[in-house]
């Protein structure tokens, strides 16, 4: 009996597996998390999630007639493969459903085990993988299984159009929707339990033409958020918003466009932060991480429950850090530099291109230049760029192009990294993203320059006096060295 139990192994290295004349039957896998992964005539490759399970490798050992190899393999991705497996079982609808009540059928049909299993292992394949969303949608031929990860949307499956039906329904059901609707747009919430974990799972439903779109916004309630030194923000940039937040009130601001992890920096700072003597108040939509010591509020429009009114509410408990999770229209963004001018300290996000922008932006939302110039401490904006997968990462030299970009910001390279693609990273050559950053600190002259009305131009020129760094330069620097490439840096950052 050997064994290679040091590492897990994907299953995707042993593609395609036996089946299904030479497999194990579907409930001997599924029953004690094994899997033959290969046979030929010299031996026979099993794949086992619990190795110190004895009494099944030793079972399997003397029940094949050639010696047994045995692989740890991981158990979500297991899961994965065995509902793909049960999903694709024929089985024929029931005799005795009324043709003429649609409820009926729906209902039904999202009960189906091959259904249930289908849309069982769309979500668990999607949080292994480290999905954030999944998207499903409806044509007129079939239906299209997307998975975004690393901020890029990969088509995973298409999914028969005749079934399609039972999938929308099933995530219906699970989310507390009505099955029935397919006329009006549906919002809802599923609570996925994997193993020890649990992910959140935001359900969006719209009509489409051929159909409905289905998007699955994925939040892991239970994993392990990043530290603000894993983010991957420059060691210069952490010193500066660490300075920043060290503040007893005033007004920190971070921007940058949808997802780019402007909440998850925000949530990292207040992990920081938090501690007994201080009062930490969040106003989130919708709450992403848990963090212990910190009264986390969610926002519900329809019943009142807006940014603007729960930080009325909020200024009455008594806070030392109130998090107001976006500053989206003119009286949240008066009411922020009112809390932050009394004593508070603010943090919030904004939709800029960049730091300096935050300027106008609250020019433009009606704040006065005086209250600005009062309470700004300083911004940040960040963008989420792909990383370089490590197992295929290969030095390559840059082209014409690539040199002339690093010159005209000052810098140069004799070698750039390019992944090639492995089965780690699903061939795509990147895996993960880490953050590209900029910041600035307001002092005596740039309050000076707010109040005079300067243009973001004119203040970004002083801040470069003072060594401020872009985000297009981080960028470039990040790719010098090694971590990703000048293409993703140019896609994110070049407008």
């Amino acid at each position: 009996m050997e064994g290679d139990f040091s590492k897990q192994h994907s299953l995707a290295r042993f593609m395609p597996l036996p089946e299904p004349d030479g497999q194990y039957p579907l409930e001997y896998i599924e029953a004690h998390s094994v899997i033959k992964l290969k046979e030929d005539e010299k031996e026979v490759v099993v794949g086992v999630c619990d190795p110190r399970d004895k009494a099944i490798l030793q079972y399997l050992t003397s029940f094949h007639d050639k010696p047994v190899q045995f692989f740890r393999i991981d158990r979500t991705e297991l899961a994965a493969y065995l509902g793909k497996r049960l999903s694709t079982l024929e089985t024929e609808p029931s005799r005795d459903v009324a043709i003429d009540d649609e409820r009926i059928l729906l209902d039904r049909l999202a009960h189906d085990a091959p259904i249930v299993n289908l849309v069982n292992s769309l979500m668990i394949e999607a949080i292994r993988k480290g999905a954030s969303d999944i998207h499903i949608e409806s044509f007129s031929e079939d239906a299209r299984l997307r998975y975004r990860i690393d901020g890029v949307l990969q088509t995973v499956a298409r999914i028969d159009k005749d079934t399609f039906p039972g999938v929308a329904s099933r995530i219906k059901i699970m989310a507390n929707l009505n099955i029935m609707e397919r006329r009006l747009p549906q919002d809802g919430r599923i609570s996925v339990h994997l193993g020890e974990g649990t992910c959140d799972v935001r359900v969006s439903i719209v009509p489409i033409a051929a159909g409905e779109s289905i998007v699955l916004r994925l939040f892991n309630t239970n994993g392990t958020p990043p530290g603000l030194a894993d983010l991957g923000i420059d060691s210069e940039c952490l010193r500066l918003i660490r300075r920043l937040v060290a503040v007893p009130h005033g007004l920190v601001l971070a921007t940058g466009p949808t997802g780019s992890g402007k909440t998850t920096t925000l949530n990292a700072v207040l992990r920081e932060l938090a501690s007994e003597s201080v009062n930490v108040v969040t106003i989130e939509d919708p709450v992403e991480y848990v963090i212990p010591g910190v009264g986390q509020i969610q926002t519900h429009e329809k019943i009142g429950l807006t940014f603007e009114s729960l930080l009325r509410r909020v200024l009455r408990q008594d806070p030392d850090i109130v998090m107001v999770g976006e500053i989206r229209d003119s009286p949240t963004a008066e009411l922020s530099v009112r809390a932050a001018l009394t004593g508070h300290l603010v943090l919030s996000t904004l939709h800029t291109n960049d730091a300096v922008s935050v300027i106008p932006r609250l020019r433009n939302m009606g704040v006065e230049p005086y209250l600005m110039a009062a309470v700004l401490r300083g911004a940040i904006a960040q963008r989420l760029v792909r990383t370089i997968c490590a197992s295929c990462s290969r030095p390559v030299k840059p082209g014409r192009e690539e040199k002339e970009l690093l010159n005209r910001h000052g810098l140069s390279a004799t070698r750039l990294f390019r992944g090639e693609g492995c089965d780690a990273c699903d061939g795509t050559g990147f895996r993960g993203r880490t953050a590209i950053t900029e910041a600035f600190a307001s002092d005596e002259s740039m309050e000076d320059l707010i109040l005079k009305g300067a243009r973001a131009a004119v203040i970004t020129e002083y801040l470069k006096t003072k060594g401020f760094v872009s985000l297009l330069q981080h960028g470039l620097r990040k790719a010098i060295e090694g971590a990703t490439t000048l293409a993703e840096v140019e896609s994110a950052v070049v407008n």
